[in-house]
């Protein structure tokens, strides 16, 4: 069932989280048991990250290098059809621009098709560590919405095999959307002119980045709102864990620490009090935008249940 299904259907906020593929080498059960504590909650959909190869150079005798292609982690297509078996619960794959070319996005999108999957959220990816900005593959996509418009093509039939017949696909696309501006745009004003053409081009609905202030996405979804932009605006969050994450989610993520939050986070000396103070402000946060009728949450797990749980305990 396609998420902006779900979400039209319901009457009441859903609940809805993502998962890290495990790290090469561990098994499905890892996956399992990150998903396991939070089927009691129903969610209607479980979103997988992809992340995509990276390179490094390996010394041969004759004193050149060679680059060889790593992959730390497994891809989505697999690890999606193994979640919608074991939970009938609908698993919804990124999909990147960075590391494709248009043809590989094409295949995957079969695959997908082919297994019964028909939802993607479509990204255009983080650099690799060796970009210093993004750099699309060879005949690849370079913005999301370019991306958006090649899963609508092939919603229209319009495949690049063009001597073979093929059915349209029917995949419901979402797409990311950024309550603090996206760290390479020019100012929100802008950061909101991309997103509207990403709905234009056929986005269904939008995720946000991970806020640690409602008010935060409140004005954010009034802006989009007034600029045209009308497909649901699920809100992200992430609950707070370890005293690292408070300087690193604001740097990596580009997003603030509300005033009320960071003077309780500075009163904090262990990752334990840091983790407490992150599940009761979640649950806060949770019940607040729950008042006002978000259509879901959608929570970041990094397949590490526990704080979600605890989280969702209390809203869900």
């Amino acid at each position: 069932m396609k998420v902006i299904d779900h979400i039209n259907q319901s009457k009441e906020t859903l609940f809805s989280f993502e998962i890290l593929p495990p790290l090469k080498g561990k098994s499905i059960q890892s996956i399992y048991d990150g998903i396991d504590p939070l089927i009691e909650f129903k969610p209607k959909f479980i979103n997988v990250t992809y992340h995509r190869e990276e390179y490094i150079y390996k010394e041969r005798g004759n004193g050149l290098l060679e680059k060889v292609a790593i992959r730390k982690r497994p891809g989505t297509v697999g690890i999606c059809a193994a979640i919608m078996n074991k939970y009938h619960i609908d698993a919804v794959p990124h999909l990147i621009c960075g590391g494709f070319s248009k043809e590989e996005t094409e295949n995957a999108l079969i695959d997908l098709q082919f297994l019964g999957i028909d939802n993607v959220l479509a990204l255009r990816g983080d650099p690799i560590k060796t970009e210093s900005s993004f750099t699309p593959s060879e005949n690849g996509h370079q913005y999301a919405v370019e991306l958006i418009g090649q899963v609508m093509d092939m919603n229209r039939g319009n495949y690049s095999l063009d001597d073979i017949q093929l059915e349209p696909t029917d995949f419901c696309i979402g797409t990311a959307g950024y309550p603090e501006k996206h760290f390479e745009a020019m100012n929100m004003a802008t950061d909101l002119k991309y997103l509207k053409q990403k709905v234009d081009a056929g986005a269904d609905y939008i995720v946000t980045q991970m806020f640690f202030d409602n008010q935060k996405y409140f004005e954010f979804v009034k802006k989009c709102r007034e600029i045209g932009i009308n497909v649901p605006i699920i809100p992200g969050m992430k609950p707070i864990k370890t005293l690292r994450h408070i300087t690193f989610l604001p740097k990596f993520f580009h997003i603030d620490f509300p005033e009320e939050l960071s003077k309780e986070l500075l009163k904090c000396t262990t990752n334990d009090q840091v983790r407490s103070l992150g599940v009761e402000w979640g649950i806060h946060q949770t019940k607040e935008l729950k008042k006002a009728n978000v259509p879901c949450i959608h929570y970041y797990t990094m397949s590490n249940s526990h704080e979600v749980k605890l989280i969702a305990a209390e809203n869900f």
